[in-house]
């Protein structure tokens, strides 16, 4: 009988309107009923109520009043499998067991009726399935599951045809349900699913509504709290009330669960049947960057440089406010690139989205976006994840095959300071970006786009210095260069820079170049210009001229060991590739050693002996050791092809090579060896 008053209690406290603490006595009441009422009818009956009573509905809290329905469900769920467990060991009392488990899930459902919209039917049929077989529970028989599962599926449908002419409520609801339980859905069941009618729906719920991501415009405000304060730094309290709305946001059920959401909506993109909802979606999460990029543009948190923050921005904005934002702009980014690997999956593998009038479109939509994204992306380094790879280099790949939209892509994003190095640090970065994506094209554009675009682009960073910071941006200008060199197409061009850009080489290297890619420049070179390049034709010297520029430095150059990186990205990129801390001369020595395989034969006999005495200027033991043994992986590894190959051998046994390589010239080791032997100590 008192299980009864407080049934009836409750089901007039419900027809009632009543404010949100109110609200949540109420679900918690209803809770508490469901796992104790002992008869089916009463359940059904709370069930029926609950889902179309005013002091719910009336006013609903967005999504958290549907999470608290959600959670009623659930957490009954989950008593209603506890009486299957002692609580002997905790000194527990037993809970009441109510109705039998199976009669009661099945009185449930008969009260997700036609008096209530089908969208919440799904708050009931989800926090079973949840309850029941969330976390690996196995609450329930295979029958009784694959039920629970067929009803979440039909009225996840129902409600979409319902959502259309519905509330946006209805629409978050459905998103936020099937978050929370899409994984529990057998594969038969998930390919019920209306993936047509729910991907517009889980995009906008997402990205562009008032309980997610709010179209990118979350962030719009802050700038009115940042403040500048002592010693020239800017603060952002964590007592501002831009702050506390971001804590909001970052709470919000949806947002809190991005990384799910995202899988849902790429596992949606990867099943819908009509090309243009994916290319609809796509124009969604381009706007929704655009927005965020511009945002970000108007705060003056972008006037600093990553590398500055320490100095310009108080502990309070580094430790508590910043990291907030920070997470959030990254749970977006992340979850974008998610959805884009689905959409370029879908390019690869479907003849319609592969046709000419969708596969270069998407790729340029999926490039802007990353370039939307890339002050995000570009604090964690482009290879941060595998997923955010295989997107920016699928996209590039399919527009590199639309020489047109190539170019006009690049045109597009083109520095805002052609052939300036400018002062903001946004636009640096999305210099860095270009850099980056145009270095892949430089086969597919005219040698006239080159030299316009590519090469006025990277000019002002090869032969800037004075800023370790920007060694990135340096170091991706060098590489645009070198790429525009070896292309093809560009032999006229190379000829008219080449010159220049030797020159700019040597003169940014060490202060504003890593070893590495100095090494690789010089062996980009001696590869362009030696046969059978068209530019060998008609400067044959070039290669052996190179060679003299780098011998000649080397003797004068310093000793002194070089001071790795302290880009930590670079760091992991571009190391020294020794243990041993090398010095500007070793690398040079190395550098003139990387080149001997691209050497024409009567020239590489030349330089063998000269790269043999330059390993033994280096005064360093251990230096010298390392430029050794880089110079026998070159005669033992397959780096020379078969005719230079026998010539090595012949000069390093027969002709005093082995000697001049670990002792110098006239140099020996006094010991009873046949020529070309070894000792036992050495590695060679």
């Amino acid at each position: 009988m008192t299980t009864d008053r407080s049934l009836a209690t409750l089901l007039r406290a419900l027809q009632t309107s009543s404010n949100n603490q109110d609200t949540s006595r109420l679900l918690s009441s209803a809770t508490t009923l469901f796992a104790i009422l002992s008869n089916p009818l009463n359940v059904t009956l709370l069930t029926s109520q609950i889902l179309t009573a005013p002091a719910i509905w009336e006013r609903p809290d967005g999504l958290r009043t549907c999470l608290r329905v959600l959670g009623i469900f659930h957490t009954a769920s989950v008593h209603k499998l506890q009486p299957d467990i002692s609580h002997s060991s905790t000194g527990e009392l037993p809970l009441l067991e109510g109705v039998p488990k199976e009669d009661w899930l099945k009185a449930v459902l008969d009260g997700a009726d036609e008096r209530s919209p089908r969208w919440r039917h799904l708050l009931v049929i989800g926090g079973l399935l949840l309850g029941f077989e969330g976390r690996d529970r196995q609450g329930l028989s295979r029958s009784l599951r694959s039920t629970l599962e067929g009803a979440l599926v039909k009225a996840a449908n129902l409600a979409l045809e319902e959502i259309r002419e519905g509330t946006e409520l209805g629409a978050h609801c459905l998103t936020l349900v099937l978050n929370h339980s899409f994984e529990l859905l057998s594969n038969l069941d998930r390919g019920h699913v209306n993936y047509d009618a729910l991907l517009p729906v889980l995009i906008k719920s997402a990205y562009l509504s008032t309980e997610g991501l709010e179209s990118g415009y979350f962030f719009g405000t802050i700038d009115a709290d940042i403040t500048q304060v002592a010693d020239k730094k800017f603060n952002w309290s964590a007592n501002a009330s831009t702050f506390f709305r971001l804590q909001r946001l970052s709470s919000r059920p949806l947002v809190s669960s991005m990384g799910p959401m995202s899988r849902l909506i790429a596992h949606a993109a990867e099943n819908v049947r009509d090309p243009g909802l994916l290319r609809a979606m796509v124009d969604d999460l381009c706007t929704f960057t655009r927005v965020i990029i511009i945002q970000w543009r108007q705060n003056k948190l972008s006037e600093i440089d990553i590398s500055e923050e320490a100095v310009f921005l108080t502990d309070e904005a580094l430790r508590k406010t910043l990291p907030v934002l920070w997470k959030v702009l990254k749970t977006s980014m992340f979850a974008a690139v998610i959805i884009l690997r689905a959409v370029m999956g879908r390019v690869l593998g479907d003849a319609a989205l592969a046709a000419n009038d969708n596969a270069p479109s998407l790729a340029i939509q999926a490039l802007h976006i990353l370039r939307n994204l890339y002050f995000i992306s570009s604090r964690m380094g482009q290879n941060a994840f595998s997923q955010y790879t295989f997107v920016y280099l699928t996209a590039i790949d399919i527009l590199s095959n639309y020489h047109v939209e190539s170019e006009a892509f690049l045109r597009d994003i083109q520095p805002v300071e052609l052939g300036r190095i400018p002062g903001h640090p946004l636009e640096r970065c999305l210099d860095l970006y270009f850099l980056n994506t145009a270095e892949h094209f430089t086969l597919v554009l005219s040698p006239q786009t080159n030299e316009e675009l590519l090469v006025v682009a990277a000019t002002p960073y090869l032969a800037s210095g004075g800023n370790n910071h920007l060694l990135e941006i340096f170091e991706a200008a060098h590489s645009v260069m070198l790429a525009v060199l070896v292309a093809p197409q560009s032999a006229d061009l190379t000829a008219k820079h080449l010159p220049f850009y030797v020159d700019a080489l040597l003169k940014v290297f060490p202060q504003n170049l890593s070893p590495r890619q100095f090494r690789l420049a010089f062996k980009t070179l001696l590869r362009i210009t030696a046969p059978p390049s068209p530019l060998s034709e008609t400067q044959p010297l070039l290669p052996a001229t190179l060679l003299e520029l780098i011998y000649h430095r080397a003797h004068h150059a310093s000793t002194a060991p070089l001071t790795p990186t302290t880009n930590p990205k670079l760091a992991e990129e571009s190391p020294l590739d020794m243990d041993t801390p090398l010095s500007e001369q070793a690398i040079l020595a190395l550098t003139l050693i990387d080149a001997l395989p691209f050497l024409q034969i009567e020239v590489l006999e030349e330089w063998l002996p000269l790269a043999a005495e330059l390993i033994h200027v280096v005064s360093d033991a251990g230096m010298r050791r390392a430029c050794q043994e880089r110079f026998w992986e070159i005669l033992s590894t397959g780096e020379l092809d078969v005719d230079r190959a026998s010539l090595c051998v012949a000069w390093w046994s027969t002709r005093g090579g082995r000697e001049m390589v670990l002792f110098g010239r006239g140099g020996n080791d006094r010991g009873p060896y046949m020529s070309g032997g070894l000792s036992d100590a050495s590695k060679l």
